[in-house]
């Protein structure tokens, strides 16, 4: 899975239609070369290749008074599928290799209905459940002398304390926090109208806190 991906698809879904220098700006402004290491040559990179696979619609835009020509996107139904099944792996399944994943999915939290985001982190319960189980009994026959019982230590620590958060949101959810996608009235599949409330700040990050408010809709041109 790309974090790039998954975030490109989003960005560009929730403006509706852009060209790559917003879609950059944007994502940029979410702290994203930090934490998905998202740099320009990447989001230009996914842009023309989710366009060559037939996820997002390219325009070409003729240089005007509004400025010089570029590429505008927009995201095709088979982008809006690709983007939805990156969305809820990012959310249920555990990745240590890449948590970037769960950053960037925690972004666009509010575009699952509430039922379908609850069940996808009770299966990322479960995976930080297997986790633990493979780890802990290796903690458990580690000699006490040797310094590596503090790496099993922490593998051990890093998934009680991602359960116990994973549990906490859930709660929040059930709860009835956020505005999510079937309280707009809006399908999972739809576009989502602007201003529904982000996931919150990056997880895990040393950075200073950024924001990860997903991009305004701004009206355009399809001349």
């Amino acid at each position: 899975m790309s974090a790039t991906r998954l975030l490109v698809l989003g960005g560009v879904r929730r403006f509706g239609r852009a060209h790559g220098y917003e879609v950059r700006r944007e994502l940029i402004s979410w702290g994203s070369d930090e934490w998905a290491h998202v740099n320009p040559g990447s989001v230009y990179h996914a842009l023309r290749q989710l366009a060559k696979e037939g996820m997002l619609r390219a325009h070409e835009v003729e240089e005007s008074d509004a400025g010089p020509p570029h590429t505008d996107y927009e995201i095709t139904d088979a982008g809006r599928a690709e983007f939805l099944r990156l969305l809820r792996c990012a959310l249920a399944n555990v990745d240590v290799r890449h948590p970037e994943m769960l950053t960037a999915g925690l972004g666009f939290l509010t575009e699952l209905p509430r039922a379908e985001a609850v069940r996808l982190l009770r299966e990322r319960l479960d995976g930080l459940a297997v986790r633990r189980s493979s780890v802990a009994p290796r903690l458990d026959a580690q000699d006490p002398d040797d310094h590596l019982r503090e790496l099993l230590g922490w593998w051990v620590h890093s998934a009680d304390s991602a359960a116990d958060w994973t549990r906490r949101l859930i709660g929040r959810l059930e709860s009835g926090a956020y505005v999510m996608a079937d309280d707009r009235g809006s399908p999972a599949s739809g576009s989502s109208p602007a201003g529904s409330s982000p996931a919150g700040s990056p997880a895990g990050s040393s950075a200073a806190p950024v924001s990860l408010q997903p991009p305004r809709r701004r009206r355009t041109s399809t001349k």
